[in-house]
């Protein structure tokens, strides 16, 4: 109930503005079923419940609009009608006079835009509700653009953070059905989330870690982020032009191969779950642009997710046991993503084989395979972990987008294609030689202590070779164990002298 939040009196003003919306969109029912509030309003028609808790979450501005597209990457439990909702999700925003702006961009570049730039367009080219986008040309020449932060907006976000925090702890004591979303992970996701994009220095050095990835390709092009302008409240990067990969007939009058672009596309994304570790969380065709020579930019890097190597085995292991119809070692991995739902094996192997029955042979559909899986994990009460749902969320939003241009595209082939750059990668001098400097650090290490080794080694011998008493027998081991340690000392010794 109200009564068991602990607010801080300078958040209750956005409290009650958050339950007037709430109630303006017949979310009365809602609020008293996750235990929000007393009474039992009437939440209309089920089938609309959706759009209005979607048109709330709109009205209560960024913080929630972030939350709910999080939100639509758990399809592993929400039916697909909530997801369709929430991923129409879009942090818009009107725009502001420049006039509002000035100050906070006057005090990031330390002077006027007029003057830190050979030219300066007032009116925005662009706005969302954290930042807005304006035009400039440096003084080479070159053309850019200033991402600019909303004046005021870290505080209110910071505001909403702390009441969502505070109901989802009510949620998490109160709802049993709520439970399963684990609001608390939710809400810390959510936090990192909206943190990384209020600082755009971190969306700056999350450009420069993908431009680094793709640096040997030249197909691929991420704006550069100028530093000298750049900070937490200003993103000045180069303009790219292009088009937007939606209608394959517009590439084609554009000189643009869409097949090309297709096969581009699927092998960025999976070189960057499979071989880089981190990914564009987001690939929709706003964050998309075909260049001439059938080359793709990559833009808006606010949201980037990382795989772990372990991860990325299990992905793969994944797609392979699937490719292979193997129904134990698809039952294998979901088992290790479904560790601490408890669910039964003999639940996660029923998933296993139905998944293996639909999906199996044939061609790969991503996007059917995913709805299908993700509604056996809702059927199976099986909870995904956040990681692998951004990954599969990236990959049927890229798989969407290449079937618009090219309607042929099959993803199975090029996941084939990133089997093999990521053996070829693992065969480059360039991964195992720092895998084979850390084990010659070790080694290193080791040998400084070899000759504590040796004295120990020493002493033993000594020991196993003084006088012992006539009913005492030497262990008919110990000169072998002496003379392993002699020899391992020894070859620590030699070890690091090499590695010297």
């Amino acid at each position: 109930m109200m009564q068991t939040i602990i607010v801080a009196a300078r958040d209750r003003a956005r409290l009650a503005e958050i339950f007037r919306i709430a109630t303006r969109f017949g979310l009365g029912m809602l609020l008293a079923r996750l235990g929000l509030q007393n009474g039992s309003g009437e939440d209309g028609a089920p089938d609309e419940l959706p759009r209005r808790v979607r048109m709330a979450i709109e009205a209560l501005g960024p913080t929630f609009v972030k939350l709910g597209q999080i939100l639509a990457t758990r399809s592993d439990l929400l039916s697909p009608e909530w997801i369709a909702e929430l991923e129409q999700l879009h942090a818009q925003a009107p725009t502001l006079e420049f006039g509002q702006l000035r100050e906070a961009v006057e005090a990031a570049l330390g002077e006027p835009p007029e003057t830190a730039f050979a030219q300066f367009d007032p009116a925005p080219l662009a706005a969302a509700s954290m930042a807005q986008v304006h035009r400039a040309t440096l003084h080479d020449g070159r053309a850019v653009v200033l991402k600019i932060r909303r004046p005021g907006i870290r505080p209110r976000v910071e505001a909403d953070l702390r009441l969502i925090a505070h109901l989802a702890a009510v949620v998490e004591r109160s709802s049993a059905e709520a439970r399963r979303f684990q609001p608390a992970a939710l809400v810390r996701q959510l936090a990192e989330a909206i943190s990384a994009e209020l600082d755009f220095t971190a969306e700056g050095n999350n450009a420069d870690r993908m431009r680094a990835d793709f640096a040997r390709d030249p197909r691929v092009i991420v704006p550069e982020i100028h530093w000298a302008w750049t900070s937490e409240t200003l993103l000045v990067m180069d303009h790219v032009e292009g088009i937007v990969p939606r209608e394959a007939a517009t590439l084609r009058a554009a000189g643009i191969d869409p097949e090309a672009i297709a096969d581009l596309g699927a092998d960025i994304v999976l070189d960057m779950v499979l071989i880089n570790g981190r990914f564009h969380a987001d690939p929709h065709p706003g964050n998309l642009l075909c260049l001439p020579g059938n080359r793709l930019a990559l833009l808006d890097m606010g949201m980037i997710g990382h795989v772990s190597p372990r991860r990325r085995g299990e992905f793969i292991d994944f797609v392979q046991a699937l490719g292979a119809g193997d129904a134990a070692q698809l039952a294998d991995v979901l088992a290790l993503w479904a560790q601490g739902s408890d669910v039964p094996r003999a639940h996660v192997e029923r998933a296993a084989e139905r998944l293996i029955e639909r999906h199996s042979g044939g061609r790969f559909v991503l996007s059917a395979m995913v709805a299908d899986f993700m509604a056996l994990m809702r059927t199976e009460r099986m909870t995904m972990p956040p990681d692998l749902l951004l990954v599969f969320k990236a990959l049927v939003t890229l798989d969407g987008v290449l079937l618009a241009i090219a309607p042929d595209f099959d993803l199975a082939m090029s996941m084939k294609r990133a089997s093999m750059r990521l053996l070829q990668r693992r065969l480059d001098p360039d991964h195992w030689l720092p895998l084979l400097g850390a084990i010659g650090r070790e080694l290193a290490r080791l040998g400084d202590d070899a000759p504590r080794l040796i004295r120990a080694a020493t002493r033993r011998l000594e020991a196993e070779a003084a006088p012992v008493p006539a009913r005492q027998a030497t262990p008919a081991s110990a000169p072998w164990i002496v003379a392993a340690a002699i020899l391992i000392g020894a070859g620590l010794v030699s070890a690091a002298i090499i590695l010297s």
